[in-house]
């Protein structure tokens, strides 16, 4: 995969377009929203771009931030980082099929009525599955096709906006929200900027990882402070009563600011963005479980590739397993994904800093600049942000526990599941 499918691969892995903002502006009105997708990301996305731009250039491994754990820090905390991981994607990956059919149902609602918006769910698996064994290349080579289709209306729609507000006040920028709730807006504005650890399970994937791992951080991070912010301010500006916005309004913006056809154009962009995040997250995350089998840590069985390099078994696993999370409800799934993803993001950050004190004279393409305390001090934001999330998700139950009760539960099962792998891997007493 060479730079510009890697940056298209990486946006898709990140954002996948203004999709999924909808409940931020309805939730803390327009320029309260603005303020929080330009705060978030200098606290959020960017260490996190930092972290992975040193990480992955240093140590272009497959499997990406289980090695780094792994290296830094042994066998037990790299696979409660892959653990972690892959328990966050359980949720994680239910949420883009369901996007799918939540704008699916605004084209024709009878199509995704009781078990048939399931079976759509289950078929963008499907799908994926299929388009993954064809390979990385074929994902990232997808995927810049997948973003020009799916951000040409949206193209339109700031153009119709701009063009309806002409100039004229501040539109609905300014106009508060009946029922705020700031926190809310804060979880879902961090979801929709996490991610950028993923793009680094497939270096050994990547043309020249030590070059391009940096610079498709930066490419795709500007990428999405442009999609995220010009929609939003665009429509805004045009007078669009924000709480009019939950997930897919976009519809109804592009219905009410050009008329149906637009409106059809985003319906199938929001099909178009459950697809291209699935599917490179699909790349992703099954490269994790294969390098858990490389060590030992996980049946051989998983290391079975096709002819393109694809661990076909571990992408078929995976598949399995994500749809079973299918019949949660969005706002759930993002609350425990950001708990389990935050704790394997917090391990990644340590990682960060003890490479620094362990390995000093490895080689870094690209270095997080102010030595060890700068790479303490990159963690602080993030780590602040997840405690912020924990708090947010103090009243989410999930199976009847409390969210930060069944996260630290799954982190215990993923040490007893090591402990069981560890005693079967070693060779009886004589």
């Amino acid at each position: 995969m060479r730079l510009l499918p890697l940056i298209a691969a990486t946006y898709f892995m990140v954002a996948g377009g203004p999709y999924g903002l909808e409940d931020v502006i309805g939730k803390a009105g327009y320029w309260r929203a603005l303020v929080i997708l330009a705060l978030v990301p200098i606290l959020w996305s960017l260490p996190t771009s930092l972290m992975v731009g040193e990480l992955a250039s240093s140590i272009p491994a497959e499997g990406g931030y289980y090695v780094w754990v792994h290296r830094a820090m042994g066998r037990f905390w790299g696979f409660q980082e892959a653990w972690l991981s892959l328990a966050a994607s359980v949720f994680d990956m239910a949420i883009y099929p369901t996007i799918f059919v939540l704008y699916l149902s605004r084209f024709a609602p009878s199509w995704t009525a009781g078990y048939r918006g399931t079976a759509w769910a289950l078929a963008v698996i499907l799908g994926c599955v299929l388009w993954n064994l064809f390979g990385a290349r074929s994902i990232g080579r997808g995927s810049i096709l997948l973003f020009c289709a799916l951000l040409a209306p949206f193209v339109v729609l700031i153009a119709a906006a701009l063009w309806s507000w002409h100039g004229h006040g501040t539109g609905a920028l300014l106009a508060p929200v009946s029922a705020p709730d700031l926190a809310g807006a804060v979880v879902i504005t961090m979801w929709n900027y996490m991610g950028w650890d993923n793009a680094s399970t497939i270096a050994q994937e990547v043309e020249n990882p030590q070059r391009n791992y940096p610079r498709a951080m930066i490419g795709a991070a500007l990428l999405v402070a442009v999609t995220y912010i010009l929609p939003l301010a665009a429509v805004g500006l045009a007078g669009l009563a924000a709480d009019r916005f939950s997930t897919g309004a976009w519809t109804d913006a592009a219905r009410t600011l050009s008329g149906p056809i637009l409106a059809l154009a985003v319906v199938a962009g929001g099909m178009i963005n459950g697809v291209g995040m699935f599917n490179p997250l699909m790349m992703s995350y099954s490269r994790v479980p294969f390098a858990l089998a490389e060590d030992g840590l996980l049946p051989r069985l998983l290391l079975r590739r096709t002819d393109r390099g694809v661990p076909w078994v571990s992408v078929l696993l995976c598949a399995v397993v994500w749809a079973l999370a299918l019949r949660f409800t969005f706002e759930r799934l993002i609350s425990i994904d950001l708990v389990l993803y935050g704790a394997s993001l917090l391990l990644e950050f340590v990682a960060l800093v003890v490479m620094r004190l362990r390995e000093p004279n490895l080689a870094r393409p690209f270095r997080i600049p102010g030595g060890t305390i700068g790479a303490i001090a990159t963690g602080i934001g993030p780590a602040l942000l997840i405690a912020f999330a924990l708090w947010a998700a103090r009243n989410e139950r999930i199976l009847g526990l409390n969210a930060l009760v069944f996260s630290v539960s799954i982190a215990i099962v993923g040490a007893l599941i090591y402990a069981l792998t560890e005693y079967l891997r070693k060779p009886p007493l004589a």
